[in-house]
Order: structure tokens, then C-alpha cells, then sequence
């Protein structure tokens, strides 16, 4: 199949960013250089508060010792793809295995959307969390993430596709059928249930949202999945692995769906910390997360074998650059509200 992108991508495709081969402690433990000779300092497009020093577009620990951050309790949230309940109890042998190593108290934190995400750790409310693929750029150029992580199969493959799907008994047969009709989104901030097929339709297929379609939001992917396995909406793009989840717990049924478009692979969901916290303790996070056994485990259980086995090292700068492009097409800015 064509890349979906390589009209927006063309320019960085030569860019590769090999995953680190070590856990590099020690840069962690080292504190970025302040600024002793003026207030300003290189941050590119993050908010006024961060700083960029080593130019990996990720905010840099405050120089400062005393703005560091040093809870009782880390608050730990997964991005809203899903039924909130379902993801505590997934998530609950990972919180005590980080509680664990960094001798910290874990809470779960269920986030109802991803801007109440993003405005969390913007506030300090929030210290580890699992921002999904759209939110990213937002929560690191706004809140102060720093991704270090992502799952992967066993074998290191990662990455989920859009899809724009549509109930099987529906006369909407290709993309193109979609105009004149509704097609659901999930929420601005999501690459995948927004972002990404914004740009694919305008890009690929000339098509614009209140131009040749009226647009939606369900709130939620899983939301427009069963939108469209219950006929509510025409048709929707969604991350096709919350529906694989979904087919598998029983959710909605794979027969009644219809997959119209399929895009290339997307990073999945970025795991991070806020850029404040005592730089030996993010040091711990960052080994809990490479020290996590999956066997056996409920994450395993729930995001299955192809999907999450593994967490592996990513940056930013390398593995979110095919998502800054769809950005930057789409004209979305990174200003903080």
C-alpha cells in the first residue's frame, strides 16, 4: 500500500532515529545549563516556562535544584481512549512495580479527556502518564512531558494505522462516498481520530470537513466504534488497536464493520514524566518502565502480544516527526492557552 503521507513526510523521510541501545542515567542526573546571563533561553515552540537547551525539543529539567519536584505520591494516568475502569485495573501490576523502584506511592488517575490530560500535569497534578499519539506534541510543548517510551511487540515493532470505517450494511463503499454525509471524529487533539484524516482527506482525496462533509466528535475512539457498529454515525476514523481491543473483550463484533481506508503506521501512545521532577527520580521511572516483566502480566492481558510486550526507548524529536508534519499541514499550533 502507498504511504499515506509521503506527500507531507517527503522532506524529513531521510531522518532516522535509531533506538537508544542503553539507559543513560547519567544524563538524566545532570542538570541542564541555566541561564546566568539573561532571562531567555532556547525553547523553540515549548511555552515560556521550559527551556531547550540540548535542542531535543522536550523541556529540560529547571536548573535550579529548588524547583524541583519531589511528591510523596505520583499520579500516574493513560490517555481517555477507553472505559477508565477497564485501564486501572490493566495498569495496577505496572503501578506497583513502580512503586516498587522508586519507593513512591502510585495512584491511578482516570482522565475523561485528553485536554483534562494535558492540563493536569500543566498544573502539576500529574507526574507519569501515557499521552496518546496526537496529544503528544501539545503535552510536551504545554505541560512539560518528556516521552521516553513506547510498547512494541517482542520483536521491537510498533505503531498503529488510522481507519476510516463504516457499518457493513452501509452504501458508503470508499472514501469518496463519505461526501455529502457525517463522519465522526474523536477529539481535535487525537492524530488518528482527527488529525491524521484531516489531512488525508484533504491531501489525497480533496475533501474538507463543512465543505463536502459535516464533522462530529464522539469524544472517545471507543466511542466511534460502536457509533458506527450501532449505525449512529455513517462513518468514523479511529486507531484500528482500540478496536482490535474491542473485537477481542467482545465489545463490538469485527463483522460489522467495514474498513474503507487504511494509513501507514503511526507511533502509539508516548510514556513520559513532567520535566520537574527530581532528576533521580525520573531516572527511576524511566527504570521501572525498561525493568516491567510482562509475562503473565495484565498489560499483557490487555494490550495482547503484538501490540504491547515490551517498552521500548523512543525520542520526541525522531519518532513524533511524521506527527509534527501532519501538524504542520493541518496548520495546528502548539500556543498554550
Amino acid at each position: 500500500m502507498k504511504r499515506t503521507f509521503e506527500i507531507l513526510h517527503a522532506r524529513l523521510a531521510a531522518a532516522a532515529v535509531p533506538l537508544m541501545g542503553a539507559i543513560l542515567v547519567a544524563g538524566l542526573l545532570a542538570a541542564p545549563l541555566s541561564s546566568a546571563f539573561g532571562a531567555e533561553c532556547p525553547r523553540g515552540v515549548l511555552d515560556k516556562r521550559y527551556c531547550d537547551w540540548d535542542g531535543d525539543l522536550v523541556a529540560d529539567p529547571p536548573a535550579d535544584s529548588k524547583d524541583w519536584v519531589d511528591p510523596k505520591v505520583l499520579i500516574f494516568a493513560y490517555t481517555p481512549v477507553e472505559d477508565p475502569a477497564v485501564y486501572k485495573k490493566a495498569w495496577a501490576g505496572f503501578m506497583k512495580h513502580i512503586a516498587k523502584v522508586t519507593g513512591k506511592e502510585v495512584r491511578f488517575f482516570a482522565v475523561q479527556s485528553n485536554a483534562a490530560q494535558i492540563e493536569a500535569m500543566r498544573a502539576g497534578r500529574l507526574h507519569v502518564a501515557g499521552y496518546n499519539t496526537g496529544s503528544n506534541p501539545i503535552a510536551v510543548n504545554c505541560a512539560g512531558f518528556v516521552p521516553f517510551a513506547m510498547m512494541a511487540a517482542k520483536d521491537g515493532s510498533f505503531g498503529y494505522e488510522m481507519e476510516i470505517i463504516t457499518h457493513v450494511d452501509s452504501n458508503i463503499k470508499k472514501v469518496e462516498d463519505i461526501k455529502g454525509k457525517t463522519l465522526a471524529f474523536t477529539s481535535p487533539t487525537s492524530n488518528s481520530g482527527f488529525k491524521a484524516p484531516s489531512a488525508l482527506l484533504k491531501v489525497k482525496f480533496n475533501m474538507i470537513k463543512g465543505r463536502d462533509f459535516k464533522a462530529v466528535y464522539s469524544g472517545k475512539h471507543d466511542n466511534s466504534v460502536l457509533g458506527v457498529a450501532n449505525k449512529d454515525y455513517p462513518a468514523a476514523s479511529i486507531a484500528n488497536t482500540v478496536m482490535f481491543r474491542m473485537f477481542a473483550r467482545g465489545v463490538v463484533k469485527k463483522k460489522d464493520i467495514r474498513t474503507i481506508y487504511k494509513s501507514q503506521t503511526f507511533p502509539t501512545t508516548g510514556y513520559g514524566y513532567a520535566y520537574n521532577l527530581r532528576p533521580d527520580l525520573a531516572a527511576k521511572l524511566k527504570m521501572a518502565f525498561w525493568t516491567f516483566k510482562w509475562e503473565g502480566s495484565e498489560l499483557l492481558a490487555e494490550f495482547g502480544r503484538s501490540a504491547g510486550e515490551s517498552f521500548i526507548p523512543i525520542t520526541y524529536k525522531g519518532h513524533w516527526d511524521v506527527i509534527r508534519t501532519i501538524d504542520s499541514a493541518n496548520n495546528v499550533s502548539y500556543a498554550c492557552k
